[in-house]
């Protein structure tokens, strides 16, 4: 069954953020999941509760059957079940193949990690490509304000999200050098009144 037109992601509180190789997805997934339920993420970060039972004299443990489970017991277990259709609901086909064999919401989450969070060298490429990027930003003509500041900031986030920080004063001083000459005069009042 198809999406209803104009009901795309974002556009609802309950709508989980889905896997679309997006630096941002794991933060939006993060805050989703911890909205959703705090233990939810200590399950993915920590790993789900088995419960264990003491057989012989108490020296050994083994994990417990279904069947033995008492009502906290089933409680805990149930956070795993939650966490990994939270995950498995965030991610598209592809994806799910995988994951597919993973038992628990910790092997998803580390395998999505695995697949999607680059190397160091491939970081590096990528910091490369973006502060190439930001050093030849310009203005588009036929563009507004809005949208070239929208291109700017989406660089910026990326770059910021690798590891990268662009001072605010070199950010400003960017914008300012990029906007068109019908700016010119604007831009030097900035200047001069923000001492630049």
């Amino acid at each position: 069954m198809a999406a209803p037109p104009n009901f795309e992601e974002g556009q609802s509180t309950y709508r989980l953020p889905r896997l679309n190789g997006q630096y941002w997805w794991k933060t939006r997934m993060h805050d989703f999941i911890m909205t959703e339920d705090s233990e939810l993420w200590d399950v993915i970060c920590d790993g789900p509760f088995v419960p264990m039972k003491a057989v012989g004299e108490g020296t050994k443990t083994v994990s417990k059957t279904r069947k033995e489970y008492n009502g906290a017991d089933r409680k805990v277990v149930e956070k795993n079940l939650k966490a990994k259709k939270i995950v498995v609901c965030g991610i598209g086909p592809d994806e799910y193949n995988r994951i597919s064999t993973c038992e628990y919401a910790k092997e998803i989450w580390e395998a999505l990690q695995t697949a999607h969070e680059r190397t160091t060298q491939v970081n590096q490429y990528k910091i490369d490509m973006l502060t190439t990027k930001y050093e030849l930003f310009k203005m588009k003509e036929d563009e507004s304000i809005q949208e070239m500041h929208t291109r700017f900031t989406s660089i910026i986030n990326e770059l910021h999200s690798l590891g990268e920080i662009i001072s605010t004063n070199k950010l400003v001083r960017k914008i300012l050098s990029v906007l068109p000459g019908s700016w010119e005069s604007k831009v030097n009042i900035i200047i001069e009144a923000k001492d630049l």
